[in-house]
Protein backbone atom coordinates (compact mmCIF):
# COMPACT_ATOMS: atom_id res chain seq x y z
CA UNK A 1 0.00 0.00 0.00
CA UNK A 2 2.63 2.59 1.08
CA UNK A 3 4.60 1.94 -2.56
CA UNK A 4 1.04 3.30 -4.13
CA UNK A 5 0.68 6.05 -1.64
CA UNK A 6 4.43 7.07 -2.67
CA UNK A 7 3.69 7.01 -6.54
CA UNK A 8 0.54 9.46 -5.67
CA UNK A 9 3.22 11.64 -4.32
CA UNK A 10 4.98 11.52 -7.16
CA UNK A 11 2.12 12.71 -9.44
CA UNK A 12 1.47 14.69 -6.74
CA UNK A 13 4.52 16.83 -6.60
CA UNK A 14 4.83 16.85 -10.73
CA UNK A 15 1.16 17.90 -11.03
CA UNK A 16 1.58 21.31 -8.52
CA UNK A 17 4.59 22.72 -9.68
CA UNK A 18 3.15 22.81 -13.31
CA UNK A 19 0.16 24.24 -11.54
CA UNK A 20 2.38 26.75 -9.65
CA UNK A 21 3.84 27.88 -12.78
CA UNK A 22 1.23 28.16 -14.61
CA UNK A 23 -0.81 30.33 -11.57
CA UNK A 24 2.34 32.50 -11.98
CA UNK A 25 1.51 33.49 -15.49
CA UNK A 26 -1.86 33.72 -15.13
CA UNK A 27 -2.26 38.08 -14.72
CA UNK A 28 0.38 38.66 -17.17
CA UNK A 29 -2.48 37.36 -19.48
CA UNK A 30 -5.98 39.05 -20.52
CA UNK A 31 -8.70 37.97 -22.36
CA UNK A 32 -9.48 35.02 -24.49
CA UNK A 33 -5.53 33.45 -23.21
CA UNK A 34 -5.98 34.28 -19.63
CA UNK A 35 -9.30 32.27 -19.83
CA UNK A 36 -7.86 29.04 -21.85
CA UNK A 37 -5.15 29.15 -18.79
CA UNK A 38 -7.43 29.73 -16.07
CA UNK A 39 -9.78 26.79 -17.05
CA UNK A 40 -6.90 24.70 -17.63
CA UNK A 41 -5.41 25.68 -13.91
CA UNK A 42 -8.54 24.64 -12.55
CA UNK A 43 -8.75 20.83 -14.32
CA UNK A 44 -5.20 20.55 -13.04
CA UNK A 45 -6.22 21.76 -9.38
CA UNK A 46 -9.01 19.04 -9.55
CA UNK A 47 -6.77 16.32 -10.78
CA UNK A 48 -4.60 17.50 -7.80
CA UNK A 49 -7.69 16.76 -5.72
CA UNK A 50 -8.35 13.44 -6.95
CA UNK A 51 -5.06 12.33 -6.62
CA UNK A 52 -5.59 13.61 -2.33
CA UNK A 53 -8.66 11.71 -2.24
CA UNK A 54 -6.54 8.55 -3.48
CA UNK A 55 -4.01 9.56 -1.06
CA UNK A 56 -6.35 9.50 1.65
CA UNK A 57 -7.75 5.90 0.76
CA UNK A 58 -4.15 4.31 0.84
CA UNK A 59 -3.76 5.68 4.45
CA UNK A 60 -6.40 4.05 5.65
CA UNK A 61 -5.65 1.05 4.41
CA UNK A 62 -2.21 1.19 6.00
CA UNK A 63 -1.78 -0.41 9.44
CA UNK A 64 -2.40 1.74 12.28
CA UNK A 65 1.26 1.86 13.95
CA UNK A 66 2.16 3.25 10.05
CA UNK A 67 -0.61 5.10 9.74
CA UNK A 68 0.90 8.13 11.74
CA UNK A 69 3.83 9.28 9.61
CA UNK A 70 1.37 9.05 6.25
CA UNK A 71 -1.24 10.95 7.70
CA UNK A 72 1.44 14.13 8.81
CA UNK A 73 2.57 13.99 4.98
CA UNK A 74 -1.23 13.79 3.91
CA UNK A 75 -2.23 16.90 6.10
CA UNK A 76 0.95 18.77 4.88
CA UNK A 77 -0.53 17.98 0.59
CA UNK A 78 -3.67 19.07 1.97
CA UNK A 79 -2.35 22.69 3.44
CA UNK A 80 -0.07 22.65 -0.07
CA UNK A 81 -3.08 22.70 -2.06
CA UNK A 82 -5.36 25.43 0.29
CA UNK A 83 -2.48 27.66 -0.47
CA UNK A 84 -2.27 26.91 -4.45
CA UNK A 85 -5.70 27.39 -4.89
CA UNK A 86 -6.16 30.36 -2.42
CA UNK A 87 -3.27 31.57 -5.00
CA UNK A 88 -5.33 30.73 -8.06
CA UNK A 89 -8.25 32.74 -7.02
CA UNK A 90 -5.94 36.14 -6.32
CA UNK A 91 -4.42 35.32 -9.32
CA UNK A 92 -7.48 35.49 -11.52
CA UNK A 93 -8.42 39.02 -10.42
CA UNK A 94 -4.77 40.06 -10.14
CA UNK A 95 -3.15 42.37 -13.56
CA UNK A 96 0.18 42.83 -14.31
CA UNK A 97 0.78 46.75 -14.89
CA UNK A 98 1.20 46.51 -18.45
CA UNK A 99 -1.86 44.30 -18.63
CA UNK A 100 -3.55 46.62 -16.48
CA UNK A 101 -2.16 50.08 -18.26
CA UNK A 102 -3.37 48.11 -21.70
CA UNK A 103 -6.70 47.36 -21.03
CA UNK A 104 -7.06 50.71 -18.76
CA UNK A 105 -6.13 52.73 -21.72
CA UNK A 106 -6.39 56.86 -21.59
CA UNK A 107 -8.82 56.44 -18.86
CA UNK A 108 -6.69 54.96 -17.09
CA UNK A 109 -6.90 56.85 -12.85
CA UNK A 110 -11.49 56.58 -13.13
CA UNK A 111 -11.14 53.05 -14.67
CA UNK A 112 -8.31 52.15 -11.80
CA UNK A 113 -9.80 53.31 -9.01
CA UNK A 114 -12.87 51.13 -10.11
CA UNK A 115 -10.73 48.32 -10.72
CA UNK A 116 -9.64 48.57 -7.18
CA UNK A 117 -13.14 48.85 -5.34
CA UNK A 118 -14.18 45.61 -8.01
CA UNK A 119 -11.00 43.88 -6.83
CA UNK A 120 -11.61 44.71 -3.24
CA UNK A 121 -15.24 43.42 -3.53
CA UNK A 122 -13.71 39.90 -5.29
CA UNK A 123 -11.43 39.50 -2.13
CA UNK A 124 -14.15 40.46 0.02
CA UNK A 125 -16.38 37.59 -1.66
CA UNK A 126 -13.56 35.27 -1.93
CA UNK A 127 -12.79 35.23 1.99
CA UNK A 128 -16.18 34.17 2.56
CA UNK A 129 -15.74 31.86 0.08
CA UNK A 130 -12.70 30.40 2.03
CA UNK A 131 -14.17 30.53 4.95
CA UNK A 132 -17.07 27.93 3.79
CA UNK A 133 -14.09 25.91 2.72
CA UNK A 134 -12.45 25.76 5.40
CA UNK A 135 -16.04 24.90 7.26
CA UNK A 136 -16.26 22.22 4.80
CA UNK A 137 -12.59 20.74 5.07
CA UNK A 138 -13.42 20.52 9.04
CA UNK A 139 -16.36 19.04 8.78
CA UNK A 140 -14.92 16.71 6.39
CA UNK A 141 -11.85 16.82 8.67
CA UNK A 142 -14.15 15.47 11.65
CA UNK A 143 -15.84 12.90 9.66
CA UNK A 144 -12.28 10.90 8.66
CA UNK A 145 -11.86 11.34 12.62
CA UNK A 146 -15.00 9.58 13.00
CA UNK A 147 -14.47 6.65 10.39
CA UNK A 148 -11.23 6.09 11.91
CA UNK A 149 -12.60 5.80 15.25
CA UNK A 150 -15.07 3.38 14.17
CA UNK A 151 -12.55 1.02 12.44
CA UNK A 152 -10.27 1.43 15.99
CA UNK A 153 -13.26 0.41 17.45
CA UNK A 154 -14.09 -2.72 15.27
CA UNK A 155 -10.75 -3.76 15.77
CA UNK A 156 -10.95 -4.12 19.52
CA UNK A 157 -14.28 -5.40 18.72
CA UNK A 158 -12.87 -8.49 16.56
CA UNK A 159 -9.98 -8.32 19.29
CA UNK A 160 -12.27 -9.09 22.03
CA UNK A 161 -14.22 -11.68 19.88
CA UNK A 162 -11.02 -13.21 19.40
CA UNK A 163 -10.27 -13.70 22.66
CA UNK A 164 -13.50 -14.75 24.22
CA UNK A 165 -13.47 -17.37 21.54
CA UNK A 166 -10.21 -18.63 23.11
CA UNK A 167 -10.93 -18.51 26.50
CA UNK A 168 -14.31 -20.51 26.27
CA UNK A 169 -12.01 -22.71 23.86
CA UNK A 170 -9.66 -23.17 26.86
CA UNK A 171 -12.46 -23.62 29.52
CA UNK A 172 -13.90 -26.62 27.35
CA UNK A 173 -10.24 -28.45 27.19
CA UNK A 174 -10.14 -27.64 31.11
CA UNK A 175 -13.49 -29.21 31.67
CA UNK A 176 -12.65 -32.07 29.17
CA UNK A 177 -8.94 -32.15 31.34
CA UNK A 178 -11.23 -32.73 34.26
CA UNK A 179 -13.53 -35.39 32.89
CA UNK A 180 -10.85 -37.42 32.29
CA UNK A 181 -8.85 -36.88 35.40
CA UNK A 182 -11.89 -38.17 37.42
CA UNK A 183 -12.01 -40.75 34.97
CA UNK A 184 -8.42 -41.72 35.38
CA UNK A 185 -8.94 -41.50 39.49
CA UNK A 186 -11.76 -43.70 39.17
CA UNK A 187 -9.95 -46.41 36.97
CA UNK A 188 -6.75 -45.92 39.22
CA UNK A 189 -9.33 -46.79 42.43
CA UNK A 190 -10.80 -50.17 40.86
CA UNK A 191 -7.34 -51.00 40.62
CA UNK A 192 -5.79 -50.13 43.58
CA UNK A 193 -8.71 -52.19 45.01
CA UNK A 194 -8.30 -55.09 42.92
CA UNK A 195 -4.73 -55.43 44.01
CA UNK A 196 -5.54 -55.16 47.38
CA UNK A 197 -8.22 -57.62 46.76
CA UNK A 198 -5.69 -60.19 45.31
CA UNK A 199 -3.01 -59.80 48.25
CA UNK A 200 -5.60 -60.27 50.63
CA UNK A 201 -6.27 -63.59 48.60
CA UNK A 202 -2.63 -64.52 48.40
CA UNK A 203 -2.00 -64.03 52.07
CA UNK A 204 -5.52 -66.33 52.80
CA UNK A 205 -4.36 -69.04 50.36
CA UNK A 206 -0.67 -69.18 51.61
CA UNK A 207 -2.05 -68.99 55.34
CA UNK A 208 -3.98 -71.93 54.33
CA UNK A 209 -1.17 -73.92 52.67
CA UNK A 210 0.59 -73.35 55.28
CA UNK A 211 -1.75 -74.98 57.96
CA UNK A 212 -2.56 -77.61 55.86
CA UNK A 213 1.60 -78.50 56.06
CA UNK A 214 1.47 -77.93 59.29
CA UNK A 215 -1.34 -80.18 60.17
CA UNK A 216 0.20 -83.02 58.06
CA UNK A 217 3.44 -83.00 59.42
CA UNK A 218 1.67 -83.09 62.99
CA UNK A 219 -0.62 -85.77 62.43
CA UNK A 220 2.78 -87.85 60.52
CA UNK A 221 4.31 -87.37 63.21
CA UNK A 222 1.56 -88.64 65.88
CA UNK A 223 1.47 -91.72 63.97
CA UNK A 224 4.42 -92.48 64.83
Amino acid sequence: MSSDFEAYEQDFGTLTAEVTNKIGKIPKLSGEEKTQLVLNVDKQLEEVRELLEQMDLEVREIPIQSRAMYNSRLKSYKQEVEKLEKDFKRSRIAYSDEVRNELLGDDASSSENQLIKLREERAHLLDNTEKLERSSRRLEAGYQIAVETEQVGQEILSNLNSDREKIQRARERLRETDANLGKSSRILTGMLRRIIQNRVLVFILGAIILLTIILAIYFNLRGH
